[in-house]
């Protein structure tokens, strides 16, 4: 990981309150298939984007503490709504579970749904602080995901790309993806340079993870 984040001291505080933060209360708001149906920008805002299947709705579980808090789905591009989640009482951040993409089987209007319904929520939110992008770690990023880092950049979107399912490739396969990551970010102007790795099974870079949604609302 890079060193761009707080200093050391501060960084342990820093995972110390994320860890409070989502020991407490996480708890789903509601669905927006489209802009009409967004919750009022009251709080902070931090939105999960990825591949469909790259683990996202088990990321949000591991994260949140939560076994079945965002479903969890075997069919890709399953989700194609906006999904809300209150964290903290008093309410202190939303996470934002965005719809799946990528999945080749998609007609080409629920695609198109998709990209509107996602640009204009990227373009438009006031609220949204950051984006966390997931790629799988057995595959790396793929032009699919330079597409939704492209849209990031261009809507001026600060974003953490969090590599997902770490424990499922060789120590040595790991260290080269993240490499490769940290290099292809540093090209993207609203990448954030600290690269998170992550595994919903094993909780690796959980704690790291909570940290970084934290410290993007503060």
């Amino acid at each position: 990981m890079s060193d761009a984040g707080p200093p050391e001291e501060g960084r342990e505080a820093l995972i110390e309150d994320a860890r409070r933060l989502f020991a407490g209360p996480v708890a789903f708001l509601k669905s927006a298939p489209s802009l009409n149906f967004l919750p009022d920008p009251m709080v902070s805002e931090v939105a999960f984007a990825g591949r469909s299947n790259v683990g996202k709705s088990s990321l949000l579980n591991k994260l949140a503490n939560r076994n079945g808090l965002a479903r969890t789905s075997n069919t890709p591009g399953r989700t194609q709504e906006l999904n809300f989640f209150d964290v903290g009482d008093p309410l202190q951040l939303r996470l934002v579970d965005m719809p799946g993409y990528g999945f080749a089987k998609a007609p080409k209007d629920v695609v198109k749904k998709w990209r509107f319904l996602v640009n204009d929520y990227l373009r438009g939110r006031a609220v949204l602080k950051r984006a966390l992008v997931l790629i799988d770690s057995r595959h790396g990023i793929k032009d699919v995901d330079r597409d939704v880092m492209k849209m990031l950049d261009e809507a001026a979107v600060s974003y953490h790309l969090v590599l997902t399912k770490a424990d499922k490739i060789k120590a040595s396969e790991l260290v080269a993806v993240t490499d490769r990551t940290v290099a292809e970010a540093r090209t993207h102007v609203a990448a954030h340079p600290e690269i998170l790795v992550t595994s919903s099974e094993t909780g690796l870079g959980m704690a790291e993870l909570r940290a970084a949604v934290l410290d993007s609302v503060r």
